[in-house]
């Protein structure tokens, strides 16, 4: 079936902009080895803060933390400008290549920006003495004084697993591999999730191919993206592999959607979003996105709708009992769906009112903040749902395509959500980039992963001790990147002339 126009997005600018071709083709590769010269500076400022996190070892290494964010968030941004001009480099696959090169010093860099990984070891080795992590946290389950609960963030020390039982069939594997070896369970966990953005490379083009759009264009805003470096592959967050499983499943689902149904890849496809979603429960839209498709290719009445619901639930049920069968862990993830909005996320929009009333409310003596936090909550529950049904009910009538759809519902879920993380981002901004029209949503959302990059300073040591130390730090990572950008700008002027001179 061709695909709707609201669907069948012209190529963007990258795609049909003429090709030109001259010696200004160099500056591509001197943003990738700057950005390269980033990642390094931001492994070593790492291993520094491992060794040693004080005097001048504290300020060097959070000097080097800084310098090397800036230096990837500048070339990637910079970057963007000739993969939107349609000149023949940076082509895809030199941007896969960049994203090998960037990611190669982070995969043996200790976790950077967050504490996340020590919770699934710790997750892991709960699972793996037989007992429930989704009932189970850490320190009830191992013992407070235990080093691997030592290692987990505060917060979560208590917190049973929010994570689905195929993900807790990961964490046990890696604890009982790696036997309780923090460094190499750290390892396992890394290789997981760069598998899972494999994936992530794996669809984007696909994806894109079913839009319609540039799929250099989606691969630099999508995947080469500093969120991603940060989160999913340093970070070692198991939003990777819910990603790359989601949106495999999405790209072969879509596709079975052609001329003819293609059933089995279609099952194929679906059963990957319901793996996906045996990580992390976000990815279960996904399914809801693939249904509406599914029913608009049968004729798009309500009927149709209903079917198509019906046989996502049937698939997702199936596959969540015969996982969590199979795993050995049971069903006390469905206990725990709600765990992770125990926490009262900062960055959370409908925190905001109980943290702004709660906090006025104690100037005269009244404890209102929780009880405003969960009406908070309630009224981004609610506005979830009636979003989601607008953009499907926009979907089924062939306003909007299912990409387009698939992004701004898991939108939707990170900013009405109770908890709001900056690699939560990643969930939209991957299917958005494959649907966005350059111009200036392109740059909204380029400014936005730009702003989340540098929102969380990188934690290559604790730099809590004295004030100097963060002030000096600062102040030479911003200068190192101020001179780097005066650099890079002198060399952009050059290849522009440079350019200039070949074609006359």
């Amino acid at each position: 079936m061709a695909l709707p126009a609201t669907d069948r997005r012209p190529l963007t600018t990258a795609a049909a902009a003429p090709a030109v071709t001259g010696p200004g083709e160099r500056t591509p590769d001197l943003l990738r080895w700057t950005g390269f010269g980033g990642v390094v500076l931001l492994t070593a400022a790492a291993w520094t803060g491992v060794v040693s996190t004080s005097g001048g070892w504290a300020t060097a290494s959070l000097a080097a933390g800084v310098a090397g964010v800036g230096l990837v968030v500048l070339s990637w941004v910079l970057l963007g400008r000739p993969v939107l001009a349609g000149r023949p480099r940076p082509s895809s696959r030199w941007l896969k290549r960049t994203l090998v090169l960037w990611c190669g010093p982070l995969l043996v860099a200790p976790p950077l920006f967050s504490r996340d990984v020590f919770s699934y070891l710790a997750q892991g080795e709960v699972a793996a003495r037989g007992l429930d992590p989704n009932t189970t946290g850490p320190a009830q389950g191992l013992g407070a004084a235990s080093e691997v609960v030592e290692r987990v963030g505060v917060y979560w020390r208590e917190t049973p697993s929010p994570y689905g039982p195929l993900f807790g069939a990961v964490e046990r594997t890696v604890a009982q591999v790696s036997t309780g070896d923090p460094v190499v369970g750290i390892a396992l966990h890394r290789l997981v999730e760069v598998l899972g953005l494999v994936l992530v490379v794996w669809a984007v083009p696909r994806l894109a191919a079913t839009v319609g759009t540039s799929a250099r264009a989606a691969l630099w805003l999508g995947v080469l993206n500093p969120l991603v470096l940060w989160h999913l592959v340093a970070g070692v967050h198991n939003d990777s592999l819910m990603l790359g499983l989601m949106l495999a499943g999405t790209a072969v689902a879509l596709g079975a959607l052609g001329e003819r149904v293609e059933w089995w890849p279609l099952a194929f496809g679906v059963v990957l979003i319901a793996l996906a979603a045996e990580v992390k429960m976000p990815a279960l839209v996904a399914l809801a996105v693939v249904g509406t498709a599914l029913a608009r290719r049968r004729g798009g009445r309500v009927g149709d709708f209903a079917l198509a619901g019906v046989g996502m639930v049937a698939v997702f049920v199936v596959v969540s009992v015969l996982v969590s069968l199979l795993t050995g862990l049971g069903f006390g993830w469905l206990r725990a769906l709600g765990t992770s909005g125990r926490v009262n996320s900062w960055m959370a929009p409908t925190n905001w009112v109980g943290f702004l009333t709660g906090g006025a409310g104690a100037l005269v003596g009244a404890d209102i903040m929780q009880t405003m936090i969960g009406v908070g909550k309630v009224v981004g529950y609610a506005l979830t749902v009636v979003g989601i049904a607008l953009v499907l009910r926009a979907q089924l009538r062939g306003r909007i395509g299912e990409v387009t759809s698939l992004g701004v519902v898991l939108g939707l879920v990170v900013v009405f959500g109770p908890v709001v993380q900056p690699w939560y981002l990643l969930w939209a901004v991957v299917p958005l980039a494959l649907c966005l029209p350059v111009g200036r949503a392109w740059t909204w959302l380029t400014g936005v992963v730009a702003v989340f990059a540098v929102l969380v300073p990188p934690l290559a040591g604790n730099f809590s001790g004295r004030v100097g130390h963060l002030v000096a730090g600062y102040a030479i990572g911003v200068l190192l990147v101020a001179a780097a950008f005066v650099v890079l700008r002198g060399a952009g002027r050059t290849a522009v002339r440079e350019r200039a001179t070949a074609r006359v």
